[in-house]
This record gives C-alpha cells, structure tokens and sequence, in this order.
C-alpha cells in the first residue's frame, strides 16, 4: 500500500517540477501547437503554446512507478510492464503526430488511417502479449474471458482477445485525444479514472481469492496496477497545474494516446473492461458526439444536430465559458466514475 502512496506523490512532484522546464525547452525551439482554422476563433490566441507535453506525463509517471518499487524493494510486476509498454508506443505515435504539426506548420500531422493503424498494431501486441507470462497459478496478465467488474464466463478464441483489445485501445486513447480540445479538461477526468483504479486495484488486492473465502478476484497484479494507475494519476496533477485555463502547455496527442492506452490497459489487466465505459464516461459522451454529428452529416446531407464536434466545443459556440465548460464537464466525468465504481461495489455486494 505504500508504494501507491510513493509512486503517487513522486509522479506528482517530478511532473509539478520538469513541466516549466520542460515548457521553456519548447518555447525556446518553437514547439508551438497549432491551431485549426475552423475550430471556434477563440482558440486563435492559443496559437503557438508549447505541445507534446504527454513527454513529461509518461516519463514522471514511469518514475513515479520505477522510484516506488525501489524504496519499497517490491519486483516489477509484467503486467505493469505490459501497460507502460503500451503506454509508451501510443506516446511514440502521438510525438511523432506531434512533430509532424509542428515540423510543417499545419493542425493535422499524421493521416487518420496512418494512426489507427499504428495503434492498432501496438494495441494488437498488446493483447496477445497480455495472454501470455502465467505467474505460478497460472494466471496471465489479461484472460481469455471477457470482463465486466470481473471475468464472465464468456471465453474468447485468442484471435477475439486480441481484436478486442484493438477495439478498447483505440476507442480509449482517440476518446481521451478528441476530449482534448480545452484546458485541463482531458487531464482533469483522466485524473479521476485513474483514481478509481487504484481504488479497484487495492479491494481486488484485498479481495483476491488467495485470502478470500467468497466472491473472489481472480486478477495477475492487482495492486501492482493499483500503483500504476496511482503513478499516472500523480503525474496528470502535476501536469494539470500548467496545463489549466489559460494553459501554458498542451500534452498533444503525444500524451493523449498514451493516457487513453493506459486506460484500456489498466482495465484489461484488472479484468474490468466493459467497466471502463461509466469509469471513462466523459470520453464516451465526447466520442458519441462525434459519431453522432458525422453520422447525421452523411446521412442528411450536409446538416448537423451540434454546432460543432466535439461536443465541447458545441458549447463554446453557445457562449459558454472556457473554464465554466471544462468545470461542469469535470461534474459529469465525476459522476459517471461515481457510477462506475457504484457498479463494481454493488456487484461485489450482490454476488
């Protein structure tokens, strides 16, 4: 348990601290973001912060990590492993996508379908990576069976697993990208799924069928991902004290893939997955916005139900103010992790 608290606190104090230096290496290469011109015009003035800061979430909250299973003298665990690995290719997608802004001066880096299929690959080693290394029980890292607040009973042919995991990386980490487009808005809800891992990272701990007598957990490493998830949620708050209204920095699509793939690899090694839906609610509502105002687009040839995708951006062309949006947007990201962890505890006390 105290190694949650380390990782935590260290993610937390190395990112509050190599941000600002990170910014002014930004600043001083010109490493600006660059804006959309068919974006709302208030975000014209945003024009030329500092972006790719995702840089700075992934190395703090591998520290974090790293820092609290010295002191603690605790092995890495490989579902850790696996997580930041992924965590790591999806950051590397992202810089790269990043870069390409930045290198050509435009809003758009990569092509949509070049990135779908870089995280799609990654994604897909990922999965099967996962089904693999058995610790002694023989348990892997994430199962064959698909998960809701635990394993069902529904198995899957390993080819399922690995398509499965392909569907919950990318609609995770593009649903934490398209979330993006505020200050501290994706940053502020990734917080709180975060923390609502650790919680189900520590009770599945202190529910795991070793110790257990009824209504056990069969997970790897739960309280393993505990601090995982503790380390990346302690690197997204000392981010988000650049990162708030008026941003100093932007975590890029550098750091907004990388969060959403922690997410979905969180939820798969902590055998949680159709969970992730209320924990990551907001993401889901943005993402359905999107898919409901291009969907529309096509099929009625040319109208739209939203003045603009996504969805927060629909209210700022409604007059509503940057900060008023992201705190009421906040609300709703904490109600539906409220929810989610609502599910989860009432399943337990249901079984």
């Amino acid at each position: 348990m105290r190694g949650i608290l380390i990782a935590g606190a260290i993610a937390f104090l190395l990112s509050f601290l190599l941000t600002p230096v990170f910014i002014k290496v930004l600043t001083r290469k010109g490493f600006g973001q660059q804006i959309r011109e068919d974006g709302p015009k208030s975000h014209l003035i945003k024009h030329g912060t500092p972006t790719m800061g995702g840089v700075v979430l992934i190395l703090t909250a591998i520290l974090g990590y790293l820092i609290s299973h010295l002191v603690t003298d605790v092995p890495l665990s490989t579902s850790a492993l696996l997580v930041f690995g992924l965590v790591i290719a999806l950051g590397a997608i992202g810089f790269l996508d990043d870069w390409l802004k930045v290198f050509k001066q435009r809003s758009l880096g990569l092509r949509a379908r070049e990135k779908l299929l870089g995280q799609a690959l990654v994604a897909g080693v990922f999965g099967y990576l996962a089904t693999q290394f058995p610790d002694e029980s023989g348990n892997t890292p994430r199962s064959l069976y698909l998960s809701t607040v635990r394993d069902t009973g529904i198995k899957m042919a390993l080819i399922l697993v690995i398509v499965w995991a392909i569907i919950l990386v990318l609609s995770a980490s593009n649903g934490v990208n398209l979330t993006d487009g505020l200050d501290g808005l994706a940053t502020g809800a990734a917080i709180m799924s975060f923390l609502a891992f650790v919680l189900i990272g520590v009770w599945k701990f202190g529910q795991r069928c070793e110790i257990a007598v009824s209504n056990c957990y069969v997970t790897r490493d739960p309280l393993d991902m505990a601090v995982v998830a503790a380390a990346l949620a302690g690197a997204c708050a000392g981010f988000l004290w650049w990162n708030a209204s008026p941003a100093r920095i932007f975590m890029g699509d550098t750091g907004a893939l990388a969060l959403g793939g922690a997410l979905a690899g969180l939820a798969m090694t902590l055998r949680t997955e159709l969970l992730l839906i209320p924990l990551g609610g907001l993401f889901v509502i943005i993402t359905l916005s999107v898919i409901i105002q291009t969907g529309y687009f096509k099929i009625s040839g040319g109208k739209r139900v939203f003045k603009m995708a996504p969805l927060q951006h629909h209210f700022e062309l409604l007059g509503w103010g940057e900060v008023t949006i992201v705190i009421r947007f906040w609300i709703i990201a904490g109600i539906c992790v409220a929810a989610g962890l609502g599910l989860f505890y009432a399943q337990w006390v249901g079984a």
